[in-house]
């Protein structure tokens, strides 16, 4: 509408003696310098560095997935869904009424407090857990299985990001789901909506959710099916059912419009 109304201003304003028509041209530009001011911020300073993908695995889970580096990656504390945000990006991990029951820490400092407070992130509450590190002195990822942020092991605690959930053992089919059980993995059993991240031998990360529930198994044979040929070494379950979320130019996926506390976003560039 904004459009077509700058264009007749314009059309009208061609007929106006040249000192009217530098001010019409003036004016036509301020509307549309108006119209983009008002405009969320999300439809001009979007990143652009991932690249999307649907697939559907054998078993017909299918896995949205967005794939990018690991630089890219932003441990970010929210309290809404992540389709309400203005930020790419999917959940975290697990919650309990806004504290963080997962890890979450950048350099050394969990993201919704300080070292050592409950709910900050800085702890895999209960027990230890599967915990996706990026060592960005060493260039390499690892899943550690730890309690808290303390006890990861880096190469320098200024130059690091660690995510928490479940272990997926993507290496390991026979003893995953017991890893899995040992780690208090919810719900792993029933059909439920799924998210996921998992890294390969390039060190490259894909943040993956479903928008049709699945079990644990089901979720981790598609991953497994749809990346084992792009050479994905290991990753982790994230919070599932509900908190399954997702956002990107391609897709928005809510889950089940709950509101989460954490997300992994896709900084802008």
């Amino acid at each position: 509408m904004y459009g077509r109304i700058f264009l007749t201003f314009k059309g009208w304003a061609a007929a106006l003696p040249l000192s009217l028509m530098a001010a019409a041209f003036l004016l036509g530009n301020l509307i549309a310098v108006l119209f983009s001011a008002a405009q969320p911020a999300s439809l001009f300073h979007q990143p652009h560095n991932y690249a999307y993908q649907e697939a559907a695995a054998g078993n017909g889970v299918k896995l949205y997935s967005m794939l990018t580096l690991p630089q890219n990656i932003e441990l970010k504390p929210i309290a809404s869904n992540v389709t309400r945000t203005d930020t790419f990006g999917i959940n975290g991990g697990f919650f309990w009424h806004g504290d963080l029951l997962s890890v979450a820490v950048v350099n050394d400092q969990p993201i919704k407090g300080q070292p050592g407070d409950y709910g900050s992130g800085w702890f895999n509450i209960d027990v230890p857990k599967g915990t996706l590190v990026w060592d960005e002195i060493s260039r390499t990822f690892s899943v550690q299985v730890v309690l808290d942020a303390g006890a990861l092991q880096v190469t320098d605690r200024k130059h690091y990001w660690a995510q928490g959930g479940i272990s997926m053992s993507l290496a390991d089919d026979s003893r995953w789901l017991e890893q899995a059980e040992k780690e208090q993995l919810p719900f792993y059993d029933q059909a439920r909506l799924r998210s996921g991240v998992v890294y390969d031998d390039k060190q490259r990360l894909w943040l993956i959710v479903t928008d049709k529930p699945s079990t644990a198994e089901q979720f981790r044979i598609a991953v497994k099916q749809v990346f084992g040929r792009k050479g994905i070494v290991d990753g982790i379950f994230l919070d599932g059912d509900g908190s399954s979320q997702m956002l990107c130019s391609q897709v928005a996926l809510r889950g089940d419009s709950r509101e989460v506390y954490q997300m992994l976003a896709l900084k802008n560039k």
